[in-house]
């Protein structure tokens, strides 16, 4: 029988295989992390390919970002994890992609917080992006943190996307739905500015973002 751990373990290898099949990574980019337990996590190891990656390659770190099994280095990218867990609690995993939409948007400095799209509304409310922050640093924590409290999706300047899940097949939709929504602002934005929606159609995707009987609150941008 498979320990949790294990069972992660295979979670991982199977979600940076999407990643790199679905072209959101390439080489040895992007990461993916998840809680183990109160202060351990899984996370990929730095400077493999997340398509070819097998169970015994991740990498077992603790809430600092140092390792405590595996024989690989723990990510760069870890502390920008650590940052989502510290200000997301409740969730499980997070991912780190390059998606070749989300990124270009960020890289023409095309504003997608409008409300155009309403399955993203429904899903991930916003896509609002992150400052610029070195690839690779610590810089990328502080970047994150007063958006991530809020959204469980975001653009990273020049630099991907990032998301946080209930858990690793969670976090994955949400990169999914990111890139899709990103390929469609783009598109959009060849013909023109895309028209946002009404008040009233706002506030009825609202609604369907939070539990029935619950206070519907307002768009956030």
């Amino acid at each position: 029988m498979q320990t949790h751990e294990t069972q992660l373990r295979h979670w991982i290898c199977e979600i940076g295989r999407r990643l790199h099949a679905r072209g959101f990574v390439a080489a040895a980019d992007g990461n993916i992390s998840v809680r183990l337990d109160a202060s351990r996590f899984l996370c990929t190891p730095s400077g493999m390919s997340k398509g070819h990656m097998r169970p015994v390659d991740i990498v077992v770190a603790d809430s600092k970002g140092n390792r405590l099994a595996g024989e690989r280095r723990v990510t760069s990218e870890f502390f920008t994890h650590l940052a989502a867990y510290e200000e997301r609690p409740e969730m499980q995993a997070v991912i780190h992609a390059h998606p070749t939409y989300a990124t270009t948007l960020t890289l023409m400095d095309i504003d997608t917080t409008p409300p155009v799209l309403p399955e993203l509304i429904m899903s991930l409310v916003a896509l609002p992006r992150a400052p610029y922050a070195t690839p690779g640093s610590a810089e990328g924590a502080d970047a994150i943190r007063a958006l991530i409290k809020r959204f469980d999706a975001l653009l990273l300047d020049r630099h991907g996307a990032i998301v946080v899940g209930a858990d690793l097949q969670d976090a994955y939709m949400k990169m999914e739905r990111l890139e899709s929504a990103a390929q469609t602002l783009y598109l959009a934005h060849l013909l023109g500015r895309p028209a946002a929606l009404s008040p009233d159609k706002i506030a009825k995707l609202m609604a369907a973002t939070v539990p029935p009987d619950a206070p519907v609150p307002p768009y956030p941008f």
